[in-house]
């Protein structure tokens, strides 16, 4: 089955007041640009600094950083950890970013009372199988096989510890899809802060800030229409922060777009309570985290995370109306 990934943000345009320019446009003469995939999305990197050859250096960097990260977190590499995780269930002496980030993954579980779960592989597995087939029901899998796909969906059932990672049922296995690209992106982020850049952009699937633009005032990303991504429908404002945004309409598993990736780890279902969720945060780890448990939760359950994590989330409801909550 092919599945393909939209793109729901772009970054449009410097401070206030100056004319909107797409990523993709000529870029200023200190920028370095690089654009390729990462954990199977379109990706980019911009870096302003005046030795251009001391930016392509870091860019070369941060590409050794992807490909290492990737190393452990893909679902398309046969070898990466979390594949051999999932095809043995254990993983003996794992990298330290995969039990860094299962531990944030459990913390966001608990913030978000189970909304956020890493262990809904078995139920991509389930509705990837069930639409492949040519005669597939268009109703979806039938309720036998999403509750034995949910018996194997629970992260009380994944114990990150450092010296072996264990998944506690035969069959239970993790996606990180919903965070890594957020993880990875902060690496790269804080290895560019680290070399001295003040001025960069890193999407690596979710985008990170670092300062505002260099012509002044910060970068602003906008935000796609979920149903025609090619028309903005809001724009944001960062400036060393990042943002996510998460979308059943990304990657639909039937033709007619009634089944999506985002998957419900209390019912099997997938979401269908917002046309997007886009979530600001300090870094793209909690913005990534927190737009993909969002699109499962109403917005009473939402607000107080928010305003304890200091996050900007903007919802499109089905009717096409736009809530902003700020914390």
């Amino acid at each position: 089955m092919s599945t393909s990934r939209r793109r729901f943000i772009t970054i449009t345009a410097a401070a206030a007041g100056l004319p909107l320019a797409s990523l993709h446009a000529a870029p200023l003469p200190q920028a370095r640009v690089w654009r390729g995939t990462a954990l199977g999305a379109a990706a980019t990197m911009q870096i302003h600094h005046p030795d251009q050859a001391m930016a392509d250096r870091l860019i070369g960097q941060s590409l050794a950083e992807l490909e290492r990260l990737e190393r452990i977190f893909s679902l398309y590499r046969s070898e990466s950890a979390v594949v051999r995780l999932n095809r043995e269930g254990r993983l003996d002496d794992p990298p330290l970013d995969l039990v860094r980030l299962l531990a944030e993954c459990q913390r966001f579980g608990t913030l978000t009372g189970g909304a956020f779960d890493v262990t809904v592989q078995p139920l991509w597995k389930l509705y990837a199988g069930h639409f492949a087939k040519a005669d597939a029901d268009p109703a979806g899998p039938p309720p036998g096989a999403i509750e034995a796909a949910l018996a194997l969906v629970g992260q009380s059932g994944l114990d990150p510890d450092p010296r072996g990672i264990r998944l506690a049922r035969r069959g239970m296995q993790l996606t990180l899809n919903g965070i890594a690209q957020g993880y990875v992106t902060d690496r790269i982020v804080e290895r560019l802060r680290l070399a001295g850049i003040e001025h960069a952009l890193v999407d690596m699937g979710e985008i990170g800030a670092i300062g505002g633009h260099p012509d002044g005032g910060p970068w602003s990303a906008g935000l796609a229409d979920p149903d025609d991504p090619a028309r903005i429908a809001g724009q944001v404002a960062l400036q060393d922060r990042s943002l996510a945004t998460s979308a059943g309409s990304g990657t639909r598993l039937d033709p007619t777009g009634r089944f999506n990736h985002i998957f419900d780890p209390a019912d099997g279902r997938t979401s269908r309570r917002y046309r997007s969720v886009s979530v600001v945060a300090a870094n793209a780890t909690i913005a990534d985290a927190a737009s993909t448990a969002f699109a499962l939760m109403p917005l009473e359950q939402t607000a107080p995370i928010v305003r304890s994590l200091g996050l900007e989330a903007h919802f499109t409801l089905p009717d096409g109306t736009r809530v902003v909550q700020a914390g």
